[in-house]
């Protein structure tokens, strides 16, 4: 079956062993045509949302991810203005312009903050003071981690690297065989305990983050198709976690969890798909190629409800919190629907721009950040 590819998602061809990189960029749509939105539908509100507080940063024109770290949302926009903004109320506690527009999100571990610029440069601060800066050789579109002083970068080609956070020095470099195709869409990366996770094709590998060798990898997807577009199934950001158990998404394929103490699969399921998923204790939830949300059992796979309301909406990742399951849309809408049904039981409305990154919960407030660069902070009562 041929896999229905989105317009928003660009695809890079790697050549791989060494050779040059192939620049063009192709859309793989099957249609000129997109599908029409849903329109909204009438709701009675059963839940209570606010609007705590309000920022802004520039414009988002790149895949943005949203880091929360202790009392605090580390943030960056196109200007390459990244900063630090309390949970609580919004305030800026650090800003500081590293002098580039970005390609990828900021990553913090609440002292140091990485994020990586248009020019492919990787720039780590402490606060609002530059430590240092390194060119990097290959395209970087997914936010560095930062995690146990070191910095933590996952390339296009899904290579890995490692620097000290203080001092800028390489540690290591995992470069595996890869895909002919890789997506340019933020991809996964993230720790577990002792553990560096890092998604490398359909796989989930586990990784020494201080000598960088494979330690496991898990199967999300085994890609099937007669070519490699078909084939085409990278894990994609945000991946969800309930304590040892991590979930992802492989593009336009599967749904998987996998148990990070042992390195193996838990369950998987084929579904299409292209942006990543929420997770608790209880939910997986996932958006299809046409914006049908699904909500799986996290431990067992077994679907508990669908939900098609916000079909070709365009919707954002969905965030799983303990009243509702919250999603964004391409006209700025953010819906909160039940856990137990999947029915929306709220809706606010943002800027026409769109949402332009998965929200985010830190406590007891959820950042929503838009295309224009408004940031709105939630709370649910």
């Amino acid at each position: 079956m041929t896999a229905r590819i989105d317009r928003r998602i660009l695809v890079r061809a790697l050549a791989l062993g060494g050779m040059a990189m192939a620049l063009s960029a192709c859309s793989l749509f099957n249609s000129s045509k997109e599908a029409k939105p849903a329109p909204l539908e009438n709701i009675t509100p059963s839940l209570q949302a606010r609007v705590v507080w309000e920022a802004r940063v520039d414009s988002v024109k790149f895949p943005l991810s949203i880091t929360a770290v202790n009392d605090r949302f580390v943030v960056g926009g196109s200007d390459g203005v990244i900063s630090a903004l309390s949970a609580k109320d919004g305030t800026t506690l650090w800003r500081t312009e590293i002098g580039k527009g970005l390609s990828a999100g900021v990553g913090s571990d609440g002292r140091f903050a990485a994020a990586v610029t248009r020019e492919n440069e990787l720039v780590v601060t402490e606060g609002d003071k530059i430590l240092w800066r390194k060119s990097l050789t290959t395209p970087v579109v997914t936010a560095p981690f930062v995690a146990g002083e070191r910095v933590f970068v996952l390339t296009l080609d899904r290579a890995v690297l490692a620097f000290d956070a203080a001092d800028g020095r390489r540690l290591w470099e995992l470069r595996r065989p890869g895909e002919p195709l890789t997506l340019q869409q933020a991809g996964v990366i993230g720790a577990y305990q002792n553990t560096l996770l890092v998604g490398q094709g359909p796989r989930l590998a586990g990784i020494d983050p201080n000598r960088g060798l494979l330690m496991w990898e898990a199967t999300v997807s085994n890609p099937r198709g007669t070519n490699e577009v078909e084939r085409l199934a990278d894990l994609v950001a945000p991946m969800g976690r309930d304590k040892d158990v991590f979930c992802a998404r492989a593009f336009q394929s599967a749904v998987a969890c996998v148990n990070a103490d042992r390195g193996n699969s838990i369950w998987s399921r084929n579904v299409g798909g292209s942006t990543g998923l929420g997770t608790d204790a209880t939910l997986v939830v996932g958006g299809d190629g046409s914006d049908r949300l699904t909500a799986w059992g996290t431990r067992t796979g077994d679907v508990i409800w669908t939900a098609d309301q916000f079909q070709n909406r365009k919707l954002s990742a969905p965030l799983v919190t303990a009243k509702s399951v919250i999603v964004g849309d391409s006209e700025g809408y953010v819906h909160f629907l039940s856990r137990d049904k999947g029915q929306t039981i709220q809706r606010l409305s943002t800027d026409s721009s769109g949402i332009a990154a998965p929200p985010v919960q830190l406590g007891d407030t959820v950042l929503i950040a838009t295309r224009g660069g408004r940031l709105f902070a939630l709370r649910q009562d």
